[in-house]
């Protein structure tokens, strides 16, 4: 076993022993708890949850009035219907029919609070149904995003403002590309309330909500904008994954914050001030996020509130006053997302002057190496018409990339065969002492001009690069349902193959097994993966000591146990990677006059099959 294949194991099992340990101890339970509590829910059919309401009023002159914390309407005296149809049929509705998204407009509260994604499925079965990302108020599983406007705290007689029960008036009976709509309130005191809504091809609304002031005096109104979920994420289950809330906020920068961490904060809620910047929700492959003006200062807030399956989230804005003289009006613009994080859709959007919109996607503290690896492959892509080939492909040119520095880590490798004779004797020398047996091999080393340590270089620059293709794999949805060739039909999901189940001839599925299941992940990419793992061990003698033995002898079962859960395009990554270095360690050692040593190994390995003489 030379120092190269021993540096290249042991740092890709650290990384495979931090990812799996935490899938295994942390994600996985957690996304059991919280499909187990979705189910619960489901079954009880509760009362309509808490709803929370806007943040207070924002302003500089309103110190008070902008530190408000969030405050909780009380419940819906009426159940909650049973089905997400019949949530959609309590209110009239403008439907919404673009290239992108389905779904409608309530009119009560005049909220988008019904969006499906026409390009994705739930499955890789094309006929199965499409993704539903926002749904009502009381839908089972409520997600909307609402603007409008509020009241200072400071006003005395505050006039009549649209809510959630307020019926608008719509100037269209559809939505879509080209054909924006206008809805519509008068509050019987002199103020028109009017929401302009237009939509892209993509999963961008505009919004220009305005006020006319056909009363006597002044009004002063606070712009809001609010995206509320009540429920529990539910996560993918993926360690290198963010879910949750996501935003960039001024100086605040990026912020990643889960769920948990803002319930933990003073009064479950973290505020930031600001000017434009955005934030929302995000899942693996979908958001819904607020973009307000990016000119106006503004408060941003994620809160929390209410316990178990009533639990209530909400990212929400609230900018600086508007005041509206008698005979005038006033407007404000903003944009709400509400769909996939496709890369090159929010490219675009960042491209209209969303400041950092790409990070909506979670590429990781790697993000360096993350985003030229997803362009590679998506480039690759494009040529060879398939992301397995795509993967296989940059693999090879990941190789190529590394090549000098592998050349001399063999070469170091064989450098440190030759002199293997010489260590042993003075082994023999100095017994027992360390010190002086130490002191004379790097001597040694100098003399011989060898570096033990230089085939770590190679394993510790494969590290980030094996993490950003992991990341490229798991976040991005352009790898969702994208199919290889034979049995895997989605290069991000696990290897749909079992030995444990005879390969789907026996009717069950092992993974579900309480408490081990997940280690049951075994297909026949994995299996392999850990064939050619093996063999790439085998190129080398075998360790003289009987405990590293031991070790490297059963590595390769750990490690085609620990990656049978892993993306089957991960997999199928490091089953190529292992067999294109058992090919470039044979071409660099017979160039540097070294025995390749696979055949000899494989041979005393099965010695035990040949019969005695």
């Amino acid at each position: 076993m030379n120092e190269y294949t021993k540096n290249v194991l042991i740092a890709a099992g650290l990384s495979m022993l931090v990812i799996g340990g935490w899938d295994f101890f942390y994600a996985f339970p957690k996304l059991d708890r919280q499909q187990k509590e979705a189910q619960l829910a489901q079954q009880q059919k509760p009362g309509a949850p808490q709803k929370p309401v806007a943040a207070q009023p924002a302003d500089k002159a309103a110190p008070a009035a902008r530190q408000a914390q969030p405050q909780q309407t009380a419940a819906a005296a009426k159940p909650a219907p049973k089905t997400r149809e019949a949530a959609l049929a309590e209110s009239k509705r403008v439907a919404i029919d673009t290239p992108s998204i389905s779904g409608s407009i309530s009119l009560k509260g005049g909220r988008i609070d019904d969006v499906s994604l026409k390009n994705y499925h739930e499955t890789v079965d094309p006929k199965s149904p499409i993704i539903v990302l926002l749904s009502p108020e009381n839908a089972p599983q409520p997600y909307y995003a609402e603007s409008g406007f509020l009241a200072s705290d400071k006003d005395q007689a505050p006039p009549a403002l649209p809510n959630s029960e307020s019926l608008w008036s719509a100037d269209h009976d559809q939505l879509s590309v080209g054909q924006p709509l206008t809805l519509s309130f008068d509050n019987g005191q002199g103020l028109v309330f009017k929401r302009k809504i237009a939509v892209d091809d993509q999963y961008m609304f505009s919004v220009t909500d305005s006020v006319e002031n056909h009363g006597q005096g002044s009004v002063t109104l606070y712009p809001y904008l609010r995206v509320s979920r009540i429920g529990a994420l539910q996560s993918a289950g993926y360690a290198a994954l963010h879910e949750g809330f996501v935003g960039v906020l001024g100086e605040a920068g990026l912020q990643e914050l889960k769920f948990e961490k803002v319930e933990k904060e003073p009064h479950a809620t973290k505020s930031f001030e600001a000017t434009g910047g955005w934030l929302g929700f995000t899942e693996k492959y979908w958001a819904a996020v607020l973009v307000p003006q990016q000119d106006r200062t503004l408060v941003a807030r994620f809160s929390a509130s209410g316990a178990g399956t009533t639990k209530a989230y909400q990212a929400d804005t609230v900018e600086a006053p508007l005041t509206v003289a008698p005979g005038a009006s006033g407007s404000v613009a903003s944009r709400i997302f509400a769909g996939a994080k496709v890369v090159d859709t929010l490219d675009a959007y960042e491209g209209q002057g969303i400041k950092l919109f790409d990070r909506l996607i979670d590429w990781g503290w790697f993000y360096f190496l993350t985003r030229p690896m997803f362009r590679i492959i998506d480039g690759l892509f494009h040529v060879l018409g398939n992301f397995g080939l795509a993967i296989l492909a940059v693999t090879v040119l990941v190789k190529i990339a590394f090549l000098p520095l592998a050349n001399k880590s063999y070469l170091a490798v064989a450098k440190m065969k030759a002199i293997q004779p010489k260590i042993a004797e003075l082994k023999a020398k100095y017994g027992d002492d360390k010190q002086a047996l130490s002191r004379e091999q790097m001597e040694l080393f100098k003399r011989e001009k060898v570096n033990p340590a230089g085939g770590c270089l190679p394993a510790l620059l494969q590290i980030p690069v094996f993490f950003s293709l992991y990341k490229v794999l798991v976040i991005t949805i352009e790898m969702r349902h994208a199919p290889f060739y034979g049995w895997i039909k989605d290069l991000s999901a696990p290897d749909p193959t079992n030995i444990f189940n005879l390969f789907g001839l026996i009717p069950f599925d092992p993974t579900q097994i309480p408490v081990f299941g997940s280690f049951l992940w075994l297909g026949v990419w994995p299996l392999v993966m850990g064939v050619s793992m093996w063999m790439q061990m085998k190129m080398n003698p075998e360790p003289t000591d009987e405990v590293q033995k031991i070790a490297f002898g059963w590595m390769p079962v750990i490690f085609t146990f620990s990656m049978g859960g892993f993306a089957s395009g991960l997999v199928i990554y490091w089953t190529w990677n292992n067999v294109l270095s058992v090919a470039q360690q044979w071409v660099i050692m017979k160039r540097a006059g070294v025995k390749f040593e696979l055949w000899d190994n494989l041979k005393n390995t099965f010695a035990f099959l040949k019969k005695p003489a």
